[in-house]
């Protein structure tokens, strides 16, 4: 607010002013946006290790918990190819948990979590999820991708939505099977809501190999629909030039490359469950029936459920409301068919055990 203050008392000025004052004040008020935006960045990394920390508080007692320095393919558009360290990995932060009541001589499935959000990373709202997660022993990886918040301004600038983040995300996978005997490399999944679940599509769709069993939650499923309903503000998260660099008028066919419900044809039949609710103000239901409409029409065998107006809105199974954790239970149940983890959810009475460790 202050900065803000700050611009219009310098452009104020400027019209008093000639023309070499006016530059100043130009040069001025970008000093002060520069500053603003580093002040912002700062505050996300304050935040995230706060955020770190109740972590640790929150889910400490039922998991292992680690946070991994892991390598994804280098920056597609290098801005100086030849310089010293172009064309290097990107590197990133990925979380790990771990049951603590697991046997290590034992293998054990892995859910792969790529977090939602355009600009986001997995916070302590999944708290509850996690706990119910570890109840059921899986091992659990969590990648802080390209372009995720808390990491500061470069990695927040390297965002490539629907592009190398998936093969970020697929990089943690990789790296819990080269580096954890237990995790049993027959039995992946991959989860997530929201931009997650845009994530989790595209990957079982590029690499179908690689999962076992997927599931996405109100997934962001057609940039191109999308970039007509939202506001010009968060357009431009899409098309500043360290992103995507046009608009979807500039170029159609890039955000129909990023676009789940429009690479359909690439989807194997990796056994699938898809959740939407019609009144999800983030990502209207419109975006996920186009998916659902193109699996069919390309005869695909998947499984969905459309939601009528739960309370929630976009978080609707993520909140801890009775219905949400029914709807959990679901979730979880088709999980388990392809992953037979050694303990599993059955009803929202697991769901309360999983929460509430002391709940016999």
């Amino acid at each position: 607010m202050k900065s803000v203050v700050w611009v219009s008392m310098i452009i104020l000025l400027s019209l008093s002013l000639g023309s070499n004052a006016q530059e100043d004040a130009g040069s001025e008020v970008d000093d002060l946006k520069a500053m603003e935006e580093r002040l912002k960045h700062r505050f996300d990394v304050l935040n995230k290790k706060i955020d770190d920390v109740i972590w640790f508080e929150r889910v400490g007692n039922v998991a292992f918990i680690d946070k991994v320095y892991m390598t994804g393919p280098p920056l597609k558009d290098e801005e100086n190819p030849t310089a010293q360290g172009a064309g290097n990995p990107v590197k990133f932060w990925a979380y790990v948990f771990i049951p603590k009541d697991i046997d290590p001589s034992k293998k054990y499935p892995l859910l792969v979590f790529p977090h939602g959000g355009v600009h986001s990373n997995l916070s302590t709202y999944y708290t509850h999820i996690i706990r119910e997660l570890m109840y059921q022993k899986y091992i659990v990886v969590a990648a802080e991708y390209r372009g995720s918040t808390g990491y500061g301004r470069d990695h927040y600038r390297k965002i490539d939505y629907g592009g190398l983040e998936i093969d970020d995300v697929g990089a943690s996978r990789q790296y819990m099977i080269d580096n954890y005997d237990f995790v049993d490399a027959g039995k992946v999944g991959i989860i997530g809501w929201s931009h997650g679940g845009l994530i989790a599509l595209h990957n079982i769709f590029e690499h179908p190999k690689d999962y076992e069993v997927a599931f996405a939650g109100v997934p962001v499923s057609d940039l191109i629909a999308r970039m007509g309903y939202k506001t010009q503000q968060y357009r431009d998260l899409y098309s500043v030039d360290y992103h995507i660099g046009k608009s979807a008028y500039e170029d159609v066919e890039e955000y129909r490359r990023r676009s789940p419900a429009w690479q359909v044809h690439k989807f194997q039949n990796t056994p699938l469950l898809i959740h939407t609710n019609t009144n999800d103000a983030d990502v209207n239901v419109l975006e996920v029936e186009h998916l659902i409409n193109a699996l069919k029409a390309e005869g695909k065998k998947f499984d969905f459920e459309i939601f009528e107006d739960i309370p929630g809105g976009h978080s609707f199974d993520r909140t801890d409301k009775m219905i949400a954790k029914e709807i959990r239970v679901k979730i979880y149940k088709h999980l388990a068919r392809h992953l037979n983890p050694e303990r599993t959810i059955k009803s929202t009475d697991d769901v309360n055990r999983a929460s509430y460790y002391f709940l016999k």
